[in-house]
């Protein structure tokens, strides 16, 4: 069982400390506080653990170079709401879910965040200094909680957001991954076919070029340069890969991209639930933790996604700092339904903007999955019927000459 040095004030104000086995950190704080104990630091120790170096330790050992994850991310802030509830200082929370943690990038910047409220900066100021790990999102609605009191049910709310945004992530990139597959697969087969198939009936059918159908010279004048140049498709993949990459990180290749996710006809429908999910979760849940509306739309646009709905955000937040409301400028954007800018609308003018938002989101959120499916069951058969297509094509190329030779002998 884990042991914890403890450190605490008693109920008569004596300072008190030790070792204490528990099963977790939360276990010991709560049997110190029903003893009558403020916890005031709770760290784990090596006492009663093996000499011997566990697997863990050397699976720990081997983590030493990868930064923290999001998931990462979403456990620590878990863990710190089940500590802070449980009476646990922050200081010794976060010392607790640093000596816990296997990730030695993430355990060194655990121990900076600690360092720094212990001279006295606020745990929203002490995240900030990480913007790499802790999203706007997760500072602002961290400082909301900060002076509302409401410090443990806000990291749950953001633990709840997180969650859900790793789970839309995944059902995008899910939906992606079969089709790539299947898309690999095909160049694949080809590349085989055109390089190592095709090159043994070119000894079947010389001299006899007269008699061999268009598809198959085609194919074997492909053949023969694809064995001869294949340096040449092999640079010019790569190139195109590494051109669109740096591309995409212009300004103007990520506008580019960003316009045809929503223009693709396949596509558009999942992009579209994606970005107005993403939108109006972040802004639901930064009104409802007292975030201020300007703050709101400018995280709001960061996180969006898309250059298109971060460029709407920003004029929105433009025409508020005017003083106008969010529906004005939104009724000239064709970004948004209009039935989800009248909704925007009528929670304006209710004072319940926040809780609109929130059940916009959930519908958006439901109609994402819907069209993930539909696109995953659309782009599966495309993808078949191209390979199919293709295979079929190089196969008919090389057995028609050879029926037509046969006939030809008979």
């Amino acid at each position: 069982m884990p042991h914890y040095r403890y450190q605490a004030r008693s109920a008569d104000g004596s300072m008190q400390s030790g070792v204490l086995a528990a099963d977790n950190a939360v276990t010991a704080a709560t049997i110190l506080r029903n003893q009558g104990h403020h916890v005031l630091a709770l760290s784990s120790t090596n006492a009663g653990a093996m000499s011997t170096k566990s697997i863990k330790d050397k699976l720990k050992a081997l983590n030493v170079g990868s930064g923290p994850s999001t998931k990462d991310i979403l456990d620590f802030t878990t863990q710190l709401a089940v500590m802070i509830r449980a009476g646990i200082s922050i200081r010794a929370a976060l010392d607790g879910i640093a000596d816990q943690t296997d990730n030695m990038i993430f355990r060194r910047i655990l121990l900076q965040i600690k360092g720094d409220v212990e001279s006295g900066k606020q745990f929203s100021e002490a995240i900030a200094k990480h913007p790499k790990l802790f999203s706007l999102l997760y500072i602002n609605m961290v400082k909301a909680s900060e002076m509302s009191g409401s410090f443990a049910r806000m990291l749950d709310r953001i633990a709840v957001y997180m969650a859900q945004q790793i789970e839309t992530r995944k059902m995008v990139i899910g939906a992606m991954i079969y089709p790539g597959i299947i898309a690999t697969m095909a160049v694949s087969v080809t590349v085989f076919l055109l390089t190592f198939v095709l090159p043994k009936f070119g000894q079947v059918f010389k001299g006899k070029e007269e008699l061999l159908p268009w598809a198959t010279t085609f194919l074997m004048g492909l053949s023969d340069w694809m064995v001869a140049y294949w340096y040449i498709p092999l640079l010019a993949g790569v190139g195109s890969i590494v051109g669109i990459i740096v591309f995409s990180k212009t300004p103007f290749g990520s506008l580019t991209i960003d316009r045809m996710k929503l223009m693709i006809p396949v596509l558009r429908s999942m992009f579209r639930s994606l970005y107005i999910s993403r939108s109006l979760h972040t802004m639901a849940e930064l009104l409802n933790a007292g975030v201020p509306m300007l703050d709101t739309l400018r995280i709001t646009g960061d996180i969006s996604g898309n250059s298109l709905y971060r460029s709407m955000w920003q004029t929105v937040r433009t025409s508020v700092k005017e003083g106008k409301k969010i529906a004005q400028p939104l009724q000239r954007t064709t970004l948004l339904p209009k039935a989800v800018i009248q909704m925007i609308s009528a929670g304006e003018e209710s004072g319940k903007l926040g809780e609109v938002l929130s059940e916009i989101s959930v519908f958006y959120a439901k109609q994402l999955k819907d069209n993930i499916k539909a696109v995953t069951s659309m782009i599966e058969p495309i993808m078949i019927i191209v390979m199919g297509a293709v295979v079929g094509f190089i196969a008919m190329a090389i057995i028609l000459p050879i029926f037509k030779m046969s006939s030809i002998v008979s």
